[in-house]
């Protein structure tokens, strides 16, 4: 899915280099892919499916993408997997933010949930509150799915293209950014203009060139 992306479509700018593969993540609305709501491990469920697909196509290694929520999956790919992931790019990824702690639940109840519900009879709003509760406010802290003990002895090369606007905050992006020891970030604001999303493009398309020769990359959207 890559409805919402706002910056650039990597489908697009790195299908020369590499073979692309969007993830259709569980739920999300708009997509293909319905499934359990996996209540008690919101998290491990969306990685559960992407491994599933990884292993039905015969691909063991593989560099990674992600988009806002992107950012947290990645973490929790690394966490399960991560001798799996050549490298990852983190694009605006989200992350906890102090002044705002249930930024995420409310944003989800009031857009992702109401749709869903619509379509789901068998999911009720008393588990959409436990399945946020379980996926954010019980992780209210850095990126959601991972410490900063792990960021900071987590091998993978990285590379972060920072945002800041309330989902995406700076603060930990960068934070991730310092503790991996084999992370980049890009130039900052990179968005805006849009003349220097090229720039940050050049850069993703270099950092996956510097070293790394594996033949897929997979996409984490919102």
């Amino acid at each position: 899915m890559l409805d919402g992306l706002g910056s650039f479509n990597p489908l697009k700018e790195l299908a020369d280099m590499r073979r692309c593969i969007a993830i259709d993540i569980r739920n999300a609305n708009g997509g293909g892919t319905k499934g359990p709501l996996a209540i008690d491990r919101p998290w491990d469920a969306i990685t559960d499916d992407h491994l599933a697909l990884m292993d039905h196509l015969g691909i063991e290694k593989f560099d990674v993408v992600g988009f806002c929520i992107g950012g947290p999956l990645i973490w929790n790919l690394l966490r399960r997997a991560g001798d799996r992931v050549n490298a990852a790019v983190l694009v605006h990824p989200s992350g906890f933010r102090p002044e705002m702690p249930d930024l995420f639940y409310q944003n989800n109840t009031k857009g992702w949930a109401v749709k869903f519900l619509e379509s789901r009879p068998d999911v009720t709003a008393a588990d959409i509150h436990d399945y946020l509760t379980n996926m954010y406010t019980n992780r209210a802290d850095f990126v959601f799915t991972v410490d900063r003990d792990f960021v900071a002895n987590c091998q993978t090369p990285i590379l972060i293209l920072p945002d800041d606007i309330p989902a995406h905050p700076f603060a930990p992006a960068m934070e991730s950014a310092l503790l991996a020891p084999n992370a980049q970030v890009s130039l900052y604001p990179w968005r805006q203009p849009d003349a220097h999303i090229p720039l940050a493009v050049r850069h993703v398309r270099g950092f996956l060139k510097a070293g790394f020769v594996p033949l897929n990359l997979n996409i984490f959207t919102p």
